[in-house]
């Protein structure tokens, strides 16, 4: 089956694909953010630069497309046009997952992935989160939930003032 687009029509549409901050991750970090969790993003001191770090954890998490990454699930399908290629390149991209994942593991972090599948069910995948990365820090969550202006004391040693 030929393509429907032209070679430059799909190579503009390839080359607006990114690497990082992807509608799943943007998701995934809001989410994140609203449970009361704070994270790094893109670290790189962790192999396979995960899409969300959290360094005091030593969590990783690597929020993967269903297409790219090959997905065992209906959102996923090898194109029919050059399946050879797309075959081959599936599995690089899982192989260099595996061993990225290894290296990660062998470096004391312990890598999440979360599929672009499981995005769509926010509080399945808040369950999920919140049982493989414990609760959050108690600091944010005073921050969350107080509704009083006053003095918040840090763990540093500081005090300051704000309205919350």
């Amino acid at each position: 089956m030929a393509d429907k687009l032209t070679r430059e029509q799909r190579s503009a549409h390839m080359a607006r694909i990114r690497r990082s901050d992807t509608a799943p991750e943007r998701i995934v970090r809001r989410l994140l953010h609203s449970m009361g969790y704070r994270f790094r993003l893109q670290f790189k001191a962790v192999p396979g630069r995960p899409d969300v770090a959290f360094p005091a954890r030593r969590k990783a998490l690597m929020i993967h497309g269903c297409f790219w990454h090959a997905h065992d699930c209906p959102a996923f399908r090898v194109p029919k046009t050059r399946s050879d290629f797309w075959l081959a390149k599936f599995a690089a991209n899982r192989e260099r997952d595996a061993r990225l994942a290894r290296a990660a593991a062998a470096a004391g972090w312990d890598c999440i992935t979360i599929w672009e599948c499981e995005v769509a069910d926010t509080e399945r995948l808040a369950d999920r989160l919140r049982l493989q990365l414990g609760p959050p820090r108690y600091r944010d969550q005073v921050a969350m939930h107080s509704n009083v202006v006053g003095e918040i004391s840090h763990p540093g040693g500081f005090e300051s003032t704000r309205a919350v």
